[in-house]
């Protein structure tokens, strides 16, 4: 069961993640997250980044440390991590990482009601799924191929190599569904299994 917790948009994760590297200001966390590809799984935009950095000031996780002021920009306040927000920090990793979540992405939402579709439009509409699957792995793969040909460290693409996992995964899954529809007697065997429900 996941612990109830003060903030608990995966944002907040994330700044405090940056915020353990060094101090720095919310438009500073914003850049380094997209410069290292974050936004990808981590999804937000300017107003988020600072309502969440708000939340986690209110829920004493994060600090002001100082205001900068320069002339050719507007002053801009800097956040720390606060001891209890590294603790929260690692609290909320060591959950995340140890317990599986509850998720519910659409697919599975889609599976769930799948009857309701004719077998052979199912089967043509996952035939399209493969293919936008496909073009997917094929981008992961070359992700990872251009970090490791940059000499990047695979534990800083370990997200992506994840994310391919998951979409091969899915993939096979795909695949052998869409032979399971196509099967003449589970199709013989679904039609009576709706015509007993009426």
């Amino acid at each position: 069961m996941a612990k109830r917790r003060k903030v608990s948009n995966p944002l907040a994760l994330a700044v405090m993640a940056e915020l353990g590297a060094e101090p720095m200001h919310p438009y500073e966390m914003g850049r380094r997250l997209k410069e290292h590809g974050k936004d990808r799984n981590i999804k937000y935009n300017r107003s988020s980044l600072y309502m969440v950095v708000e939340q986690l000031r209110k829920a004493g996780f994060v600090a002001e440390q100082e205001t900068v002021r320069d002339t050719q920009r507007p002053e801009r306040t800097v956040y720390a991590l606060t001891s209890e927000g590294r603790a929260e920090l690692l609290d909320w990793m060591r959950e995340w990482v140890a317990e599986p979540q509850e998720e519910y992405p659409a697919f599975g939402v889609a599976l769930c009601l799948l009857v309701v579709l004719p077998t052979a439009e199912s089967i043509e509409l996952l035939g399209r799924r493969l293919a936008v699957l496909d073009e997917r792995i094929d981008d992961e793969r070359a992700q990872l191929r251009k970090a490791a040909e940059m000499g990047v460290h695979p534990m800083f693409v370990i997200e992506d190599d994840y994310a391919l996992a998951l979409l091969e995964a899915e993939r096979r899954y795909a695949e052998n569904l869409i032979r399971q529809l196509g099967e003449p007697e589970f199709n013989r065997t679904l039609q009576e299994f709706m015509r007993s429900l009426e």
